[in-house]
C-alpha cells in the first residue's frame, strides 16, 4: 500500500478536497481524485520532506489559543491603524530576531503564523546566522514584537522538541 500511496493521509486529504471542489461523487471524479492523490504523494516523496516528532501534544491546543488571540488583537490594531491613517501615521519597520529553532517544520509553522497575523510579514530567514527578518506595520514598541516571536519560538521548541 505504501508504494502506491507513500503519504496515505495526504492522498486521502487531496481526494476529499478534489471531491469537495468538484461537488461530485461521480466515479470519474473519484478516479481522477485518486490519481491526483497518488501522483502528488509521489511528488511529495521526491521532495524528501523533513519528518518531525511532536512532543507535548497538549501544548498544541494552548499554543493555538495564544496564536488566535494574537491574530484577533492584531486585526483590531490594523483596523485602528487604517481608521486613524489620516491623523496619526503608522510607523512601519523591519525587525531582526535571533532564532534557536532547528526543526524545519517548526520554522515553517512560525512562518505561517507570522504571515497570517495581520500587520506582520515573514521576509527572510538566514540559516547560517539563524536570524529572522520580518516586517511590522506598526512598530511602536520593538520589544513587544521581539517578545512575541520569542514566545512563539519557545512554544514551538517545546512542541517539536528541537
Amino acid at each position: 500500500m505504501r508504494t502506491w500511496f507513500p503519504y496515505p493521509l495526504l492522498s486521502l486529504a487531496l481526494l476529499i478536497m478534489w471531491l469537495l471542489l468538484n461537488q461530485s461523487l461521480a466515479p470519474g471524479s473519484i478516479l481522477i481524485g485518486l490519481v491526483l492523490g497518488m501522483a502528488l504523494g509521489w511528488v511529495t516523496l521526491k521532495l524528501h520532506p523533513a519528518r518531525s516528532r511532536l512532543h507535548r501534544i497538549g501544548r498544541v491546543a494552548g499554543f493555538a489559543v495564544e496564536v488566535i488571540a494574537d491574530i484577533v488583537r492584531s486585526n483590531i490594531a490594523v483596523a485602528s491603524i487604517i481608521l486613524r491613517a489620516g491623523r496619526v501615521p503608522a510607523i512601519a519597520g523591519f525587525l531582526t530576531v535571533d532564532l534557536d529553532l532547528e526543526d524545519e517544520n517548526a520554522l515553517a509553522l512560525l512562518a505561517c503564523i507570522m504571515t497570517a497575523t495581520p500587520g506582520t510579514a515573514w521576509l527572510e530567514y538566514d540559516r547560517h546566522r539563524k536570524t529572522l527578518l520580518f516586517h511590522v506595520l506598526d512598530l511602536q514598541n520593538e520589544e513587544v514584537w521581539l517578545g512575541t516571536v520569542k514566545r512563539y519560538e519557545a512554544a514551538l521548541k517545546e512542541i517539536f522538541h528541537d
